[in-house]
């Protein structure tokens, strides 16, 4: 049965969230600036000022909500969270708040799914609890993100994994307590059963950050940024260090980035949602040439693009979402998930940029200011394109799917070749 409505009692926690992220969440984007700033858990005021925030979403039943109930959360499923994703995408401050931010949701799931009990006492729990964040130290600064070009290797010595090698972009690093680090431990396997996944503990001797590197929106002229660049020099980790077996790095990274990839994309509805707000507000607002903005057609035409785009997308996540419950219920939806979280990813960079881009303009010379939001969020355009791989990849991996699920025409001319249709009913 189709259905586009949300239950009462979850509509009443929706409206909740949204009040409150309005109200106590998005301010703290501004007392507390900076896209590492949610990640920095040895800063006290900021601590202090979420802490009875997040007791709040808490008391609500509201926490890590992307964990079943097992581990913490209350397992709503991907539907509901997408909805609840709508709403985190306002603040860069709201994931952190409600316990879902990345990179740590991810790395919270791989440990659970692949985890020892003793990892996840270590790891898993504080993780979960917010008194630690973590990183995913994957990409290579001669290969970006494909496993296929990874050389930072590990071999076994003795009771030992030793580690050696370089890591580009491992986002948060500077924060966090522990890092995931895929490394080359089969070389002599096929190239996607050649890396294993391994826990390090971000103070081990031989963890090397070379520097952190900011990012377009960041300001040039505060610290550093946010994303480290990594020598493993003859890191030393136990040999129980590893998420999974030997080989099964592939395995687990795509186990990880699936669902890093559809909540980036539920993010993006929210941050989009805020942007299309601020552009009907301005249009209502301000006067030019004798008339509200309001009145002019190519403004119409800006907002009315924006609506239409931003609501194709949003019924694309919210597919998504409910084709990965269907498939977390043992059911076949008509659509492989992997292929519609592609088709997320594709689209979210072009839908994000597009909406930012119309609201910057329609704001004028204040638009391109920092005393708008939308400078900083235009700032992350390009890298919305290219986080969990480069738009590009998941393009052929969409029109491989559907080129599979085609055939070639049975004779000399196309299926739809009238001449030939008109012969057969002769």
């Amino acid at each position: 049965m189709w259905q586009f409505q949300t239950d009462t009692a979850f509509q009443a926690q929706l409206d909740w969230m949204l009040d409150f992220v309005k109200t106590k969440v998005e301010p703290l984007d501004y007392r507390f600036p900076g896209h590492g700033a949610p990640y920095d858990v040895a800063n006290r005021e900021s601590r202090a000022a979420i802490a009875p925030l997040q007791a709040e979403v808490k008391a609500r039943g509201l926490w890590a909500c992307h964990l079943g109930p097992h581990l913490g959360g209350p397992g709503y499923g991907q539907v509901k969270l997408a909805l609840m994703n709508e709403i985190l995408g306002r603040a860069y401050w709201a994931p952190t708040v409600f316990g879902t931010a990345a990179p740590d949701t991810g790395n919270a799931e791989i440990l659970a799914m692949f985890g020892t009990e003793a990892q996840k006492a270590r790891y898993l729990q504080p993780l979960m609890d917010g008194d630690i964040v973590s990183c995913f130290s994957m990409t290579e600064p001669q290969a970006g993100a494909d496993p296929k070009e990874f050389v930072c290797r590990a071999w076994q010595e003795g009771e030992e994994w030793v580690i050696e090698g370089e890591k580009w972009f491992s986002s948060n690093a500077r924060y966090a307590a522990f890092l995931i680090v895929m490394a080359v431990t089969n070389p002599e396997n096929p190239p996607h059963g050649r890396m294993s996944m391994l826990i390090v503990p971000t103070d081990t001797p031989g963890v090397e950050i070379l520097r952190n590197v900011k990012v377009m929106g960041d300001d040039l002229a505060g610290d550093d940024g946010i994303h480290a660049y990594i020598r493993y020099n003859k890191v030393r980790v136990p040999i129980d260090a590893m998420l999974g077996l030997p080989g099964e790095g592939f395995k687990v990274a795509q186990a990880r980035l699936g669902g890093g990839r559809v909540h980036h994309a539920m993010r993006t509805v929210g941050k989009c949602q805020r942007a299309l707000d601020m552009m009907v507000e301005r249009a209502n607002s301000r006067r030019t040439q004798g008339r509200l903005l309001a009145e002019h057609q190519f403004v119409q035409g800006m907002i009315a693009d924006s609506w239409i785009e931003l609501e194709q997308f949003r019924l694309l996540v919210m597919k998504t979402a409910w084709s990965i419950d269907e498939v977390e219920a043992g059911r076949t939806p008509p659509v492989n998930p992997r292929t519609l979280i592609a088709m997320c990813k594709v689209q979210m960079a072009k839908v994000y940029h597009d909406i930012i881009q119309r609201a910057i303009h329609l704001h004028g010379s204040l638009g391109v200011t920092h005393e708008l939001p939308l400078a900083d969020w235009w700032g992350g355009v390009a890298s919305l394109a290219l986080a969990d791989g480069p738009t590009e990849v998941h393009k052929a991996q969409v029109a491989k799917a559907l080129l599979k699920r085609g055939a070639a025409a049975p004779g000399l001319f196309p299926s739809e070749h009238i001449p030939s249709r008109m012969g057969a009913l002769a």
